[in-house]
């Protein structure tokens, strides 16, 4: 039968699992929009198109399945550029839909036209380094294989920002729909490799190790590993460190938890593989310079190192292991634990002791948050207790969380990753929020609210519940701090006024918290509406206080 193109990219995103498509019409993608209104994927309607890839990005990270986001030609188009950056750094399977002028008049100056011809923006150029395929679509005879080959990077181990862009003229064109029988829209399955010698290696590299430390990266959870890491570590005792993004990966909470690695955490796992281990076990962990301390040689130095990832790129890229497994973590791990049922595992030594020494041993040589958090820390210890399950977290602000907030295994924790934008937890968060129904927290600093703030009527507009906590402080709080610390006090471009947010509050329609003092805190966790109201949580901070580490920056 034929229908418009217009009708085959909507039924083309619900083959590929579409539930939610986040954006701003324009009129050079309106076909698309009215074919949109027979659809049941849902619509949202951002404030802004970096808003949009920012939710697509939120819902793709919260689901695991695609998330989409649709804008106009132009700058709907470039509006996307830095939420789109952010999913490509972070290997999300985005789906951004544009408009564009008609073909006819390519190259003479249409309004909006980004053809990249007669001097016009070149939309393909723009995009080329942030996406893994984009595409402006002229004619109809390749419109298969093109949605071909947007569903196999969408659908991959290894997925990424697919940018397709359709011509008005192209839009109200006929094809066959028979072309969608033709488009793959099932993920593809890894080879097993369950069985293999590599799986056996790696459990003898384990059993002979005395002290050995698990590094958990975000490909953990990607994987859907968290029960096997658990496993593993309990049944050998082997103490879990995580990157940032894989907070959670085993509950904080565990005497085997060494918590987050990084420059901006409490040093504790850093200290203790540095004094303790002889064999380092890396999964999904990509070793960047934040979790490494900028790939601090002594850290590894005369250890023994094992990396398991399913990106084979990934792979002794900042250093060279003993062995290097490309595969599926979880199948890896079921693997191992397969190999050590019944078997005597007494080599291995109970670390527990020794974790507790060295946590000792850290807070007296180095803190972290010397004086006037106490706020701050009360308010993630009385989230943590309010919530020990069921709430998403979205952080921008990040180093509080990461030093004061255990994450159970049954919460799940989304630090501002990709390119580390400013303004990305509230979008991220509503988008996340539509994927998953856990109480939902979207915590930055003020700098970050007053990029994104709007966002927060898009909640409002789509009766989304979300908790929006705002650090205030006056000031962009990273940017002071070196300018503290490397430009001798030379405060330039980091300080501003902020609005009156429980005006702010108010005029947007939605509950407010002032907290000034841990009773405060105490009073919102036990009278606000928290798992189905919208929430704007202002915590007062000083602007001359600043955690105790160098960015090097």
């Amino acid at each position: 039968m034929q229908i418009p193109v217009s009708q085959l990219i909507v039924r083309f995103m619900e083959r590929l699992g579409v539930e939610c498509l986040f954006g701003i019409p324009g009129a050079h993608i309106l076909p698309v929009y009215d074919s949109l209104y027979d659809s049941g994927i849902r619509h949202v309607l951002a404030k802004h198109e970096q808003g949009a890839a920012f939710m697509a990005g939120g819902y793709a990270r919260a689901s695991g399945k695609v998330g989409a986001c649709i804008t106009t030609a132009g700058p709907g188009a470039t509006n996307l550029v830095t939420g789109i950056a952010n999913a490509y750094a972070d290997k999300l399977p985005v789906l951004i839909v544009t408009g564009e002028t008609p073909t006819y008049i390519f190259g003479k100056g249409g309004l909006q036209e980004s053809s990249g011809e007669g001097g016009a923006i070149d939309q393909v150029a723009l995009f080329k380094g942030i996406t893994r395929y984009n595409k402006i679509v002229e004619r109809t005879d390749y419109l298969e294989n093109v949605l071909n080959q947007a569903a196999k990077i969408l659908l991959s181990d290894q997925p990424g920002p697919v940018l397709l862009s359709f011509p008005y003229n192209l839009q109200k064109e006929t094809v066959d729909d028979a072309i969608l029988e033709r488009v793959e829209s099932a993920r593809r399955i890894r080879p097993s490799i369950s069985a293999s010698h590599s799986v056996q290696e790696l459990t003898d590299l384990l059993l002979g190790a005395r002290r050995p430390v698990i590094v958990a990266g975000y490909g953990c959870i990607r994987s859907g590993a968290q029960a096997e890491v658990a496993r593993l570590s309990e049944t050998l005792a082997i103490p879990v460190t995580t990157s940032l993004k894989a907070k959670g990966t085993i509950s904080e909470q565990s005497p085997l938890s060494l918590g987050s690695l990084g420059v901006t955490s409490s040093g504790h796992a850093y200290k203790y593989i540095l004094d303790n281990a002889d064999l380092v076990l890396f999964l999904g962990a990509g070793f960047n310079e934040r979790t490494s301390y900028v790939w601090e040689p002594a850290l590894l130095a005369g250890k023994r190192i094992a990396q398991i990832d399913n990106d084979f790129g990934q792979l002794e890229k900042v250093f060279k292991a003993d062995l290097a497994i490309n595969g599926d973590i979880k199948e890896v791990l079921g693997g191992v634990l397969a190999r050590l049922n019944g078997r005597d595992v007494a080599t291995c030594e109970r670390v527990g002791g020794q974790i507790g020494r060295s946590k000792a041993a850290v807070t007296t040589d180095y803190v972290l948050f010397q004086s006037g958090f106490a706020l701050v820390q009360h308010f993630f210890q009385a989230l943590e207790r309010r919530f020990p399950s069921g709430v998403a977290v979205f952080d921008d602000n990040i180093i509080f969380a990461q030093n004061f907030y255990n994450v159970s295994a049954g919460n799940r924790y989304y630090p501002n990753s990709g390119v580390s934008s400013l303004g990305h937890a509230i979008p991220a968060a509503i988008g996340a929020r539509l994927a998953d129904p856990r109480t939902t927290f979207a915590i930055l600093g003020d700098g970050g609210f007053q990029m994104c703030g709007f966002e927060l009527m898009t909640a409002v507009n789509h009766g989304i519940p979300l908790n929006v906590v705002v650090f205030n402080n006056g000031t962009m709080g990273l940017i002071r701090k070196n300018q503290l610390q490397h430009y001798d006090r030379r405060y330039i471009g980091c300080d501003f006024r902020n609005p009156d947010f429980e005006l702010l509050a108010r005029a947007f329609g939605v509950g407010y918290r002032r907290v000034g003092a841990t009773a405060d805190i105490d009073a919102l966790f036990a009278r606000d509406d928290l798992a189905g109201g919208i929430n704007l949580i202002e915590i007062v901070i000083d602007k001359d206080l600043f955690p105790n580490y160098s960015s090097r920056r």
